[in-house]
């Protein structure tokens, strides 16, 4: 049996990211990343839009707010350090209708109280930014930002193993067994003994959060996003990025326009129910996922409560010529000819059972342990400042009497 001080359930963003900052912190600790894929930033990490997001839509004093902002800042700097391409270009929030222009003014001040610099501009001025934009006003957000996380993580593993940090691919937790003071971690690759367990396992983090003696309440719900890109001639549609006002109700921020690293525009995501957590594609379903969902109490009142938006979704989902529409409301110019089918992404959203989705980070913790229940974006811009914060709570191993962790995050709610 393989003994480490630390393991880390998950090779995503979040996982290598506390990974990299738990070997920085403890240099002669054993320090073990477990990923069940056979590449690292597999699902929702590499398959997002590659955004470092600024902290406006964030409610004042969340944990999504706080390491969204220092998050964006220390994102560019490790970005600059380790020669991984970036831009921060900047977007425009627009309003294409009057009913969305209050909805507009309380971003504007969300942003503010955020410390985000965000400016007021008419609708001459946004089209002066993105000349093909429809808007009768609009927020630019300068301090936004693209890069590749695939890369990110790249570099997150280089500085992990240079640490010390060793990583087993392929590796799927089965459960684990607390045995005295370790945690025993069952796999397919065999057993792993560990003095402290760290769950990152995004779309599975309740399943392990439940097998460590965790009950995280919530249920992760999978939501598949479906994206189109613009055709390369089109692509000058859009300068940078174009987001609409969200959704008051719905985490989710509307399908926009989003410039990639590589000069691509990626239009979407919409959110739909998935048929199964890893349901990249439509007709991809999971039996024991799927009656998860359908079994659980938070899944109905949900639904009951936002089934108009949900069959939006769906009807965005079915029909390329719906998707369409919902794009033209920010840029009329685009039509069903200008896109492309996309890569698809899951977002890995907790859900409570009263129905209401957990709108801020959900991190747990329990005996020797630390769960992280919920991360869905901005996590890959926090993901720096959300792996330093669980290195800090981590304790020594070494005193192996006061390993019980002081409360850390708790799920927040708007």
């Amino acid at each position: 049996m393989a003994e480490f001080d630390y393991t880390i359930v998950g090779g995503g963003i979040v996982g290598l990211a506390a990974a990299m900052h738990v070997a920085q912190r403890f240099t002669k600790a054993r320090v073990l990343v477990l990923e069940k894929e056979t590449t690292l930033a597999a699902h929702q990490t590499g398959r997002n839009s590659g955004v470092i997001h600024s902290g406006i839509y964030y409610k004042p004093g969340s944990f999504k707010a706080r390491f969204a902002k220092a998050g964006a800042d220390s994102m560019v700097e490790f970005c600059k350090t380790q020669g991984i391409p970036f831009q921060v270009c900047g977007k425009l929030i627009v309003a294409t209708q009057k009913n969305q222009l209050p909805q507009l003014a309380n971003l504007y001040e969300r942003g503010l109280q955020n410390g985000v610099p965000v400016e007021k501009i008419p609708a001459e001025r946004a089209r002066e930014v993105e000349p093909h934009v429809n808007c009768i006003d609009a927020l630019l957000v300068k301090s936004t930002g693209i890069t590749s996380y695939r890369h990110v993580c790249d570099a997150y593993l280089r500085e992990f193993k240079r640490f010390g940090g060793e990583l087993r691919l392929g590796t799927t937790v089965r459960r684990t067994i607390e045995r005295g003071t370790v945690h025993v971690i069952e796999t397919n690759q065999g057993e792993f003994e560990t003095s402290f367990l760290i769950n990152c396992a995004g779309l599975y983090s309740d399943r392990v959060a439940n097998a460590a003696g965790t009950d995280p309440k919530a249920k992760i719900i999978p939501f598949r996003g479906e994206y189109y890109e613009l055709t390369p001639e089109r692509r000058n549609l859009v300068q940078n990025l174009i987001y609409p006002v969200p959704h008051p109700a719905f985490p989710f921020l509307g399908v926009h326009f989003t410039k990639m690293i590589d000069g691509s525009v990626h239009c979407g995501p919409n959110a739909v129910l998935a048929l199964a957590r890893e349901g990249y594609r439509k007709t991809d379903v999971n039996i024991r996922d799927l009656a998860e969902t359908l079994m659980f109490p938070g899944f109905h009142k949900l639904a009951a409560k936002h089934y108009k938006e949900g069959l939006g979704e769906i009807i965005r989902s079915l029909s390329k010529a719906a998707f369409t529409r919902s794009l033209q409301e920010l840029i009329p110019e685009v039509t069903e000819a200008d896109l492309l089918p996309c890569t698809s992404g899951i977002r890995a959203q907790a859900l409570m059972p009263d129905g209401k989705l957990v709108d801020d980070f959900l991190i747990l913790t329990g005996r020797q342990t630390i769960h992280v229940c919920n991360a869905p974006s901005p996590a890959a811009t926090a993901s720096l400042e959300i792996g330093r914060e669980i290195a800090s709570q981590v304790p020594p191993v070494a005193s192996t009497t006061a390993l019980t962790v002081p409360p850390l995050f708790t799920a927040t709610n708007n």
